[in-house]
């Protein structure tokens, strides 16, 4: 929607615990229980094939020192290098194995995020505003992929490695064990100081940056609305402010994290020195061989590094773990509390329904006035009826309602025998499509993307639907036609084809009742007149409420009603209204002329989606 209310403040959607993630990370990987074991078991060997090396070269120095032949120091020798070698094979094939794993679990993630937001009642979408939706379904689900090809691997294979090598020392000599483990409680005091901080700091700027993502998004969309009522400022600085925000939390995050790296850095130092001392003093006393006093500290060295790892991906561990539970969240979202459909709502695709608003007012949450007032109007079944005014006026606004988002404070939509207030999101979807200039073409198959309305649908229907449009011309000259990939990573679509393959989806739900609201507002002069026809194409027959941007649409109407400041001020056919001598007709003399109107009618403003 294009209508802006700066004093909305929109709820965000649900995110979900660390222990409700881990859930749903676990019941995945019990769904693909070959794949996660043969991950845990090439990890292990991995690890320990690493750490094997180590172990082998306190049997040289005992060699060495008790002065044992030199095939001892040869067979070490091979084993140490055919642990290197097998070793390597298995810390690779446990690298790949654990992407497929991750692969696996973000796509599911992913689709099941797109899915629930699909499903979610569209005034929740309003309510909690496209900038907290867009930053989960995008940004989140980009951070987690990252850490999945990153940061997970890493930390996964390090902390096996090191509980590894913590066991190796213990083989040892079990007091060279308990001197390394003398460090363990340093680390835990810096793990407990970090991790409290750290989560909800993490949880704190992902936050920060959906506020971020929706000031410029609301500012943006309602760019002319913003102008009209001279609000550039106090949304710069919102902007500003969310921008300004988001640098502080980073800071804070790089601030935090260099604190625990110091910390970890005394935990080492303690563990070493342990033991070195625990060891001189086992030697001294014939307790423990060279061999094994040599291998100790080479074994906790052995554990600085997979540690530093640990730490140097800790944060983008942390960041993947805060977007993991927003994302789990959203799949746990619930639905809106509309009440279930009403018996007498017709199955789509029958008959064209009228449309019927009465008293209709409407106020944002935190508005002080309404956005609209007293409407009233009748879309006969299978007429049209255009929207036009200024920018701001609620033509945008009032669009939503009749398409079924939003609930008014008084008044009525009725969409033939049902009234709106009274269906679920499923009920009011099969009564009614609405279509607005924010067109989507998601990543996958054409044929996929067209089926997102109508997933029964045939190959012969999608190309129906293409044709009806004028859009299987160009579908056709694709090089593998329906089953293109499109979008991210496949064939990129200009405005004019995106609309058409929107327009197309338009078709497929078959619903009696169309809006469209400023759907062809992003096509260029080339594209307009192609798009229009598109636009009469896909409505034949059904009832159409269209909020026009370009005066040509409201001429094709059946009737055109004129908005201003959330009322109805006009109302009849073109020639009706330009006879009237009204604000139509000023717009329309504007649009002729090719000028400037004054307040009274803006004609650019209107070409801009008013």
């Amino acid at each position: 929607m294009t209508t802006v209310d700066s004093r909305r403040a929109p709820a965000v959607l649900r995110t979900a615990g660390a222990r409700e993630a881990g859930r749903w990370v676990a019941a995945h990987c019990r769904e693909r229980p070959w794949l996660t074991t043969a991950t845990v078991l090439t990890t292990v060997a991995g690890a320990a094939l690493q750490v094997l090396p180590v172990l082998l070269l306190g049997r040289i120095v005992d060699a060495v020192a008790d002065g044992g032949p030199r095939s001892v120091l040869v067979t070490v020798g091979a084993l140490t290098v055919a642990a290197a070698l097998l070793g390597a094979a298995a810390t690779a094939a446990s690298a790949y194995l654990i992407g497929r794993l991750g692969a696996d679990l973000l796509a599911r993630l992913r689709e099941g995020a797109v899915r629930a937001v699909l499903a979610m009642p569209s005034d929740r979408v309003e309510q909690v505003g496209r900038g907290d939706v867009l930053s989960r379904v995008g940004d989140d689900v980009a951070v987690v992929s990252k850490g999945i090809r990153t940061a997970v691997p890493t930390v996964f294979s390090a902390g096996v490695l090191v509980a590894i090598a913590t066991a190796g020392m213990f083989g040892l000599d079990w007091r060279l064990g308990l001197a390394g483990a003398g460090a363990l409680p340093a680390y835990a005091l810096a793990l407990r100081w970090y991790l409290p901080r750290s989560a909800p700091l993490y949880r704190r700027q992902r936050l920060a940056q959906a506020d971020r993502a929706q000031a410029l998004i609301s500012a943006l969309d309602g760019i002319d609305t913003v102008r009209a009522y001279r609000l550039e400022q106090p949304f710069r600085e919102k902007v500003t402010a969310a921008s300004w925000r988001v640098r502080e939390l980073g800071i804070d995050v790089f601030r935090l994290f260099g604190r625990f790296v110091g910390r970890e850095n005394r935990a080492e130092f303690i563990g070493l020195v342990l033991i070195i001392c625990v060891g001189y003093a086992l030697l001294e006393a014939g307790a423990a061989s060279l061999g094994e006093v040599a291998a100790a500290p080479l074994l906790f060295h052995r554990l600085f590094t997979p540690l530093g790892l640990i730490m140097f991906t800790f944060d983008e561990a942390q960041k993947s773990g805060a977007s993991l539970t927003r994302l789990v969240g959203v799949l746990g979202e619930e639905a809106g509390e509309r009440l279930v459909g009403d018996p007498a709502v017709a199955p789509p695709g029958q008959v064209p329904h009228p449309v019927v608003v009465r008293g209709l007012t409407f106020r944002y949450p935190g508005g002080q006035d309404p956005v609209l007032r007293d409407i009233d109007l009748t879309i006969p079944a299978g007429g049209s009826l255009a929207l036009v005014g200024a920018t701001g006026a609620g033509k945008s606004t009032l669009a939503a309602l009749v398409a079924g988002i939003g609930t008014p404070q008084s008044g009525s939509v009725r969409i033939g025998p049902a009234d709106l207030a009274t269906l679920d999101e499923a009920g009011a979807r099969a009564l009614v499509s609405i279509l607005t200039q924010e067109t989507h073409v998601f990543s996958g198959p054409l044929a996929d993307d067209l089926r997102l309305s109508a997933p029964g649908a045939t190959d012969a229907q999608l190309w129906e639907a293409l044709r009806t449009v004028g859009a299987d011309s160009w579908v056709r000259l694709l090089p593998d036609g329906l089953e293109t990939p499109v979008g991210e990573g496949g064939e990129r679509l200009d405005v004019t084809k995106v609309a058409q393959v929107a327009l197309a989806r338009l078709v497929l739900a078959r619903s009696p009742v169309v809006v469209l609201d400023e759907s062809t507002a992003e096509a260029g002069s080339e594209g307009a007149a192609e798009l229009e026809r598109a636009v009469l194409a896909a409505c034949a027959g059904r009832t159409t409420l269209f909020v026009a941007h370009r005066l040509t649409q409201a001429m094709a109407a059946d009737r055109i009603a004129v908005l201003d400041a959330g009322r109805v001020v006009e109302q009849g056919t073109h020639d009706e209204l330009v006879a009237l001598g009204g604000r139509y007709a000023r717009l329309w003399q504007a649009w002729r002329e090719g000028g400037r109107a004054g307040p009274d009618g803006l004609p650019q403003d209107f070409r801009k989606g008013c």
